[in-house]
């Protein structure tokens, strides 16, 4: 994204953030006591008839986090972005003139399999947190991550991580796409979302709330909220069901 588009989102979402300070306004206001008549009650609204089968609709033959895992990151999907990244990494070499010792010299395809592993490290190094990414493969025996050396090297990692790629770059139209601002993600992002639709069908009582998630770095659509205790996050609504 370049400035002008990072301006432009920020304004657009500061806009939404003061809307959302006068919702909150609105809802202090509305919170004042009143008196209720309870003798002229006012009709709870109807309850429309429910004719959905809440659930899974896929099938699944146990129920380990990685099965659930491979229902939205499936061979389609993880096999696109092996095809993305091959097809960046291809292309940055073209197009670039790399002196003979350059690391990207060494480049080789990646595959299904060693996307997933990728994906794999990036999870776990959001569960075992380090300062430096490099300390995952310290050979220092209080800094060390044994098992993650077996799956694959720092170098390798690191030059999948150069590249990877979720979308082809020359197909991009900013005038015609859906959703510029996520345009380096949108395929992906785009297939999960339908995985999410056709995998689970929620129960009858459902609602839409707001959420914040909290960000810091840099972001087109991140949005400044000075009345929150997040004050730097993504706003984001989630939708909730009652058990």
């Amino acid at each position: 994204m370049d400035s002008e588009e990072y301006s432009e989102s920020d304004s657009s979402y500061e806009d939404i953030s003061d809307e959302s300070d006068s919702d909150e306004d609105t809802l202090d206001a509305a919170r004042n006591w009143c008196r209720i008549d309870q003798e002229n009650l006012a009709p709870p609204p109807p309850r429309f008839p429910f004719s959905g089968n809440p659930g899974l609709n896929t099938r699944m033959d146990g129920s380990s986090p990685i099965e659930f895992f491979c229902i939205f990151f499936d061979d389609d999907i993880v096999g696109y972005i092996a095809s993305e990244t091959n097809r960046y990494a291809e292309d940055f070499i073209e197009k670039n003139d790399l002196t003979p010792s350059s690391r990207v010299q060494k480049w080789k395809d990646v595959d299904s399999s060693e996307i997933r592993v990728f994906l794999g490290i990036i999870i776990l190094q959001g569960i075992v947190q380090k300062p430096l990414q490099k300390w995952y493969w310290s050979q220092r025996p209080l800094l060390s991550t044994p098992y993650l050396k077996q799956l694959m090297s720092e170098k390798r990692f690191s030059i999948i991580m150069k590249f990877l790629h979720f979308t082809n770059n020359e197909t991009i139209d900013l005038e015609t796409h859906p959703q510029p601002g996520l345009r380096k993600v949108y395929e992906v992002y785009d297939a999960i979302n339908r995985k999410f639709k056709s995998s689970y069908v929620p129960e009858r009582d459902v609602s839409v709330d707001e959420s914040l998630l909290l960000y810091k770095g840099r972001l087109g659509y991140k949005q400044y909220l000075p009345k929150k205790r997040a004050r730097s996050a993504m706003l984001i609504f989630q939708w909730l069901y009652l058990e």
